[in-house]
């Protein structure tokens, strides 16, 4: 297949879906309604409640959601090949994953703005509240540690993209202070941020050849590993404004305009895809040690089809910034489906590549020694990016060399590999630090929720010294495991624990849908949480008993068997808060005049 195709086809779905499907759910099953005044509007206290523009608002959330998972999950799942990725990517997106995001941002702009484990406690019980609470910072604990390890893998030893990377932070910074001074100059201060970041991609070779400034951003892996949850840190102290928006809202138009210049590089370019659309690695053994495609295929691409990180963002930061209850469809399912173009590059670009030099990148040295192939052009690839790039795993490399070779095959642009391979891997980066940003901050929600009930003051969200005692105990946490642990290890585990969430998320918000008397479209949820729930402890077993187990790898056991067990009681005690419901006869009216079967508050 040709990969223009591809893309073509992918498009043509992801534009349906918005059209049809995902209208219907606004209009018909969520009845998303104007008049409401969100929390946003209700609150508004300049620091985590902003009212916010729905094209801003869109940029923020995209860029909080899409860290590297819809970049890393594909560039790992096609050693199956690219048909099943393919095919997942975009039924999931569309039936699963958009609605998921949609469907929970709804549900925390009704219930003030409170997080998924708050939901729970409104929708089925205290009990159930505190149990997401717990599974949610575990989960979120391994999703920032996985996407670090991937960025940490791409920039140690690498002083041009470690600078290009680290040069978009005090950029960041300008925007937010002139945005915050000229509200009303947002597009100027734009231009501004994107010709900054445009200069400190040209000044990348300037840095990488000077002894001096070369040896100050030539960092070890190591240094690497303590520098990222230390910026997680402090982006989740500072107010919102500051960093995380302006960083996330400036990120989006360099993520999107990356990913769209990367297709119009296809359209001229037409690259052929060279791996199969099945490989012989379908039962195994392939360069990521996976295990086989089914059911290990819906748990590696999570981002970019169906993802529970999505949930903490859309019940955490991005529901506070919520104007008008009617972005939510915009937001919440417009952004998964640009999440889902995204995979879908991300599958093209490592599926252009030779799948033996595919498989030397993506493979440690040990791995790829054991597979018994040969690299093809993996020499002449290094050499043109100025790298070394064999035995890189994690993805950020593979779709560095994959984005580079497909730019580099454009006219007259053979000479500027090695500033097309940067270049990605500063994308990548920004990708993953935009993820980092909010995953930080809601982690720091979540863990003030649950220390405010014994210690109330740490739930007033303004108090100084709980902001700083919650953020430096989360990033300490995440930050352990990103200096002890490794891609092969931390991302299966990570990609069971995101998908367990999501199918909870799926669950607890088919409850809402039930109370508010909406029983008739329930299945719209209920029917992608279910399947999400069986597919993914189904392949959580086989990766605990399987792998770590008989590796002898005890903590990642324990912490596996830990997070099945606390989704497995959500799950049960949430399908009883159902069956509850629907045998409630009589409705009652709640404060906005609509008929539900029970109310709660909101």
């Amino acid at each position: 297949m040709n990969a223009l195709t591809l893309v073509f086809t992918s498009l043509c779905v992801f534009a349906i879906g918005y059209r049809f499907y995902g209208l219907w759910i606004a209009r018909r099953v969520l009845r998303l309604d104007a008049a409401r005044v969100t929390p946003a509007c209700s609150v508004n206290d300049d620091h985590d409640y902003v009212p916010t523009e729905k094209m801003y608002l869109f940029g923020f959330h995209f860029s909080s959601i899409s860290a590297a998972g819809p970049l890393i999950g594909p560039i790992l799942a096609a050693q199956w090949g690219y048909l099943p990725s393919a095919l997942w990517i975009l039924i999931g997106s569309v039936l699963g994953g958009a609605v998921h995001d949609m469907v929970v941002l709804f549900a925390s702009v009704r219930h003030r703005g409170k997080s998924l484990a708050n939901i729970a406690s409104q929708e089925v019980g205290p009990v159930v509240g505190n149990v997401c609470s717990i599974a949610v910072l575990f989960i979120v604990l391994l999703t920032l540690a996985g996407l670090s390890i991937s960025v940490i893998n791409a920039m140690f030893l690498s002083p041009w993209g470690t600078f290009t990377v680290l040069v978009t932070i005090p950029i960041a910074f300008l925007l937010g202070l002139f945005i915050r001074s000229k509200p009303d100059q947002v597009a100027l201060g734009t231009m501004g941020a994107l010709f900054l970041l445009f200069l400190a991609i040209l000044a990348g070779p300037f840095v990488a050849t000077n002894p001096t400034l070369s040896s100050i951003f030539t960092l070890e892996r190591r240094s690497l590993a303590w520098s990222v949850p230390i910026y997680g840190f402090v982006a989740s102290v500072l107010p919102v404004w500051l960093l995380l928006g302006p960083r996330g809202y400036l990120s989006t138009y360099f993520k999107l305009g990356t990913i769209f210049g990367l297709a119009l590089s296809i359209l001229i370019v037409r690259p052929p895809l060279l791996m199969t659309p099945f490989t012989q690695f379908i039962n195994g053994g392939g360069p990521n040690l996976s295990g086989p495609m089914f059911p290990f295929l819906f748990i590696t691409i999570a981002c970019g089809a169906v993802s529970g990180f999505h949930a903490v963002i859309g019940s955490g930061t991005t529901p506070k910034m919520v104007k008008n209850e009617k972005d939510v469809l915009f937001v919440g399912y417009g952004a998964m489906l640009t999440e889902g173009f995204v995979a879908i590059m991300a599958l093209v670009s490592a599926c252009t590549l030779i799948p033996a030099d595919y498989y030397a990148i993506s493979a440690s040295p040990e791995v790829f020694r054991a597979m018994g192939v040969a690299p093809v052009d993996l020499d002449a690839l290094a050499l043109a990016v100025r790298e070394n790039i064999q035995g890189r795993p994690g993805g950020a490399v593979t779709l560095a060399v994959g984005m580079s070779n497909i730019f580099a095959s454009i006219p007259f642009m053979t000479s500027l590999v090695s500033y097309w391979y940067h270049f990605a891997i500063m994308f990548m980066a920004v990708f993953i630090l935009s993820a980092i940003d909010s995953g930080t901050r809601v982690g720091r929600f979540f863990l003030q929720e649950l220390l405010g009930q014994f210690i109330p003051k740490f739930n007033d969200k303004r108090w100084w010294p709980g902001i700083v005692i919650t953020s430096a105990l989360f990033t300490s946490s995440w930050g352990f495991l990103v200096v002890t642990g490794d891609i092969n290890s931390i991302w299966p585990l990570f990609g069971m624990s995101n998908q367990l969430l999501a199918s909870c998320a799926l669950i607890i918000v088919t409850s809402m849908l039930i109370r508010l008397g909406r029983l008739r479209f329930a299945w719209c949820t209920a029917v992608p949480g279910l399947f999400l729930a069986v597919i993914t402890i189904w392949a959580g077993y086989k990766q605990i008993f399987g792998s770590y187990m008989v590796k002898g790898q005890v903590a990642l056991s324990v912490l596996g068997i830990t997070i099945m067990g606390l989704m497995g009681f959500i799950l049960i005690r949430t399908i009883f808060q159902w069956l509850s419901l629907i045998s409630i006869k009589k409705t009652t009216t709640d404060a906005f005049g609509d008929e539900v079967l029970a109310t709660t508050r909101e």
